[in-house]
């Protein structure tokens, strides 16, 4: 990396937590240092992002392209997840889905996130249908009016085993809107 260096800074919220994503661009203006800072330091999960910057930035360092980051990063499931204030962005799965997401748009191609999965790389999991994700966040903030109650719609559900999207309940099990495969029911 050039000792002086362009930058980029994303501020961001998810569930509650907010942070900052700090890219180190090279002068073509690819990224090849990330730092990201939670607000609640000495927590686990700031742990965990410092821990991920690090790799991530050696690893741009060393020729890994971001692609193959961000398609490992997108849909990773945990908390905090949930309904973000970027408009690109509405809903994410974790803080590594909002990074991944975020990177991707911003780095790779800005139509990126909406692909069709005939167009998905085979190793990046399908995206969700963003006309059917606007129907889950209305459907979410019409039955829901506090914060704490607007949740993902599918919360419990199991990742499809086939394209690895979030599967929808169907009766007592799950149905894949992808694929079409189920949890083992017929």
């Amino acid at each position: 990396m050039p000792i002086e260096r362009a930058s980029v800074t994303h501020k961001f919220s998810v569930g509650g937590h907010e942070g900052y994503i700090t890219v180190g661009m090279y002068e073509d203006g690819r990224p090849g240092e990330i730092f990201i800072k939670m607000s609640k330091e000495g927590s686990t999960l700031s742990g965990v992002m410092d821990g991920l910057a690090l790799t991530v930035s050696l690893g741009l360092q060393y020729g890994v392209p971001l692609k193959v980051f961000v398609d490992k990063l997108v849909n990773t499931r945990f908390e905090p997840s949930g309904i973000t204030a970027n408009p690109s962005i509405r809903f994410v799965s974790s803080v590594l889905d909002y990074i991944a997401r975020w990177l991707g748009g911003r780095f790779i191609s800005p139509d990126y996130l909406k692909l069709s999965p005939e167009q998905q790389p085979a190793a990046a999991p399908a995206l969700v249908n963003s006309a059917r994700l606007e129907t889950v966040l209305a459907s979410i903030n019409a039955s829901n009016t506090s914060s704490a109650k607007q949740r993902d719609a599918h919360e419990g559900a199991p990742a499809c085993s086939e394209c690895g999207m979030l599967m929808v309940p169907n009766g007592a099990c799950y149905k894949c809107e992808n694929s079409g495969s189920t949890s083992g029911c017929s």
